[in-house]
């Protein structure tokens, strides 16, 4: 609209000024070399107008000539990209299609129409994954180093395919030049954190979540919850060398997650050996509030050591009146009664978990009450048959895994913070191995569990009657196989307060111990 009236402007003003000019007549003379032209100046307007539109008309035709070959040329290329290009878009069709042969065949033509343009690389490593000729893949994905535009593309197909054949140290180097490359990139941030986090590097890891959080590839509340579990794997690594720069770090990290169990628990532990009780009983009393978990108990009773049996039980009655009901508590303040000889509230403490279904630690638990205030060999393997089919506890499980303590990061997948306390479906058997360099390489296949088999049931000792002879008392009661096998010795003699046994104190405190807390 703009141009239309651009140029209704400029004819307007020509007319103007021809109108001008033929209002105006007069002459216009021109002498050269002896010759006189004389025209009127209506004439010699039209003339230079004339001869102005024709020499433009000649250096368009001119122009055009010379243009023609690069016209020609620019033609048949257009025509053979659009050519190379519709060959990419039928290969990408082929490979998501799963179209093995028509995607080797397209990007074949797209890589010699277009040669190294990078949506020809890109189809070409994806025919070549397609079709699992690992070689050519990476030789794709090596070609678009060489171009600024394609080297992240390039990287993340490296990476990929280093993983794929279990090369940790070449996918982690990879992983670092990308983030080198373009820290913005979320894959290449994630992964070199879990390479750095396996391979306990909890330095460099501390320095690629900061840069991760400050790219923003993770939230706030992710990032501080990991800088946590980084900061307690440092402090747990650190503990026997230097106890006062393990304090600080175990401590930043339970004020950064109070609810996170094993940075509450170490910190509580280097200040109770620092002997700042109050300090550790207020960092366990927190994360009791948060998460009720069986290690804060036990790192509650044991926050000043060489406290008599009584003692611990009165502290332990202070952390259960924190999460009154919640089953913790109550298995938590039964065992610390057990140890004070307090047999009724034991007993007590685990009424309502027995109304419910007691798992396999609260009927281990009651077989101990038992054997400490009876003796009673019947009530103790009718408990310890119970527990065997009982429900399972809480363990720390991630990705399939179950290990006896908490881990930073997953030995399966390195994922950080993957533990969970919950209970497991099945039992799970085989040792936790620690998490190897090549843990990040991908799992194709799914991990293989192994159960252990059905235990056999026990059937619990007929109560004596009054026509029942007693057995001998020498001749020691027949214990099932399977409670042998099953169980490591979990249940710990308790002597009766007359006769505390050799190397054992009334209070349950063994002798040797209390002369080392002393000493």
């Amino acid at each position: 609209m703009i141009r239309v009236l651009i140029i209704i402007g400029v004819l307007a003003g020509l007319a103007f000024g021809l109108s001008w000019l033929a209002d105006r007549p007069g002459d216009v003379v021109l002498v050269w070399q002896g010759y006189e032209i004389k025209t009127s100046l209506m004439a010699f307007a039209l003339a230079t107008l004339a001869i102005v539109v024709s020499v433009m008309v000649v250096w368009a035709l001119i122009r055009a000539i010379l243009r023609t070959p690069e016209g020609v040329t620019s033609f048949f290329r257009t025509r053979r990209r659009s050519k190379g290009f519709h060959a990419v878009t039928q290969g990408m069709i082929a490979v998501g299609s799963g179209d093995v042969r028509l995607a080797q065949k397209t990007a074949a033509d797209a890589a010699r129409i277009l040669g190294d343009e990078p949506l020809a690389l890109l189809l070409r490593a994806q025919a070549a994954q397609l079709a699992g000729d690992r070689v050519a893949a990476e030789r794709a994905f090596k070609a678009m180093l060489d171009s600024p535009e394609t080297k992240p593309l390039g990287l993340r197909g490296l990476f990929v395919e280093a993983r794929r054949r279990g090369d940790a140290v070449a996918a982690r180097a990879f992983a670092a030049e990308a983030v080198k490359t373009s820290p913005s990139l979320p894959w290449a941030g994630s992964a070199l954190l879990e390479f750095q986090s396996v391979a306990k590097d909890w330095d460099a890891a501390l320095h690629t979540l900061a840069r991760n959080a400050e790219n923003r590839l993770v939230d706030k509340e992710t990032a501080r919850r990991h800088r946590a579990v980084l900061l307690t794997a440092r402090a747990q690594s650190e503990a026997e060398r230097d106890r006062a720069r393990a304090r600080a770090t175990a401590l930043e990290a339970a004020k950064l997650a109070p609810g996170l169990v094993p940075a509450a628990v170490l910190a509580a532990r280097l200040h109770s050996e620092a002997g700042d009780y109050r300090k550790a009983s207020r960092l366990l009393e927190a994360a009791w509030r948060i998460n009720p978990h069986p290690d804060l108990a036990e790192a509650y009773i044991n926050v000043r050591l060489g406290d008599s049996a009584r003692d611990r039980f009165d502290r332990v009655r202070t952390l259960a009146a924190l999460k009154a009901g919640e089953p913790e508590s109550a298995i938590a303040l039964a065992r610390a009664a057990l140890g004070a000889r307090e047999f009724k509230i034991a007993r007590d403490s685990l009424v309502h978990l027995l109304a419910q279904g007691p798992t396999e630690k609260v009927c281990l638990l009651m077989a101990e009450i038992e054997e400490a205030e009876h003796g009673a060999t019947g009530k103790v393997r009718e408990w310890l048959a119970r527990a065997i089919r009982a429900p399972r506890d809480a363990v720390w499980i991630a990705d399939g895994i179950v290990s006896d303590v908490w881990l930073p990061v997953s030995p399966a997948t390195g994922r950080i913070d993957a533990f969970e306390w919950k209970s497991p479906v099945e039992r799970l058997g085989g040792p936790i191995v620690e998490p190897a360099n090549d843990i990040l390489a991908d799992i194709d296949e799914p991990l293989q569990i192994v159960h252990a088999p059905e235990p056999i049931p026990v059937a619990p000792d007929p109560v004596p009657s009054a026509t029942t002879p007693k057995p001998d008392s020498a001749k020691p009661s027949p214990t099932p196989a399977r409670i042998t096998t099953a169980f490591e010795p979990i249940i710990a003699s308790h002597p009766s307060p007359d006769d505390p046994g050799p190397g054992m104190e009334t209070d349950g405190v063994p002798t040797q111990r209390r002369a080392s807390l002393f000493s």
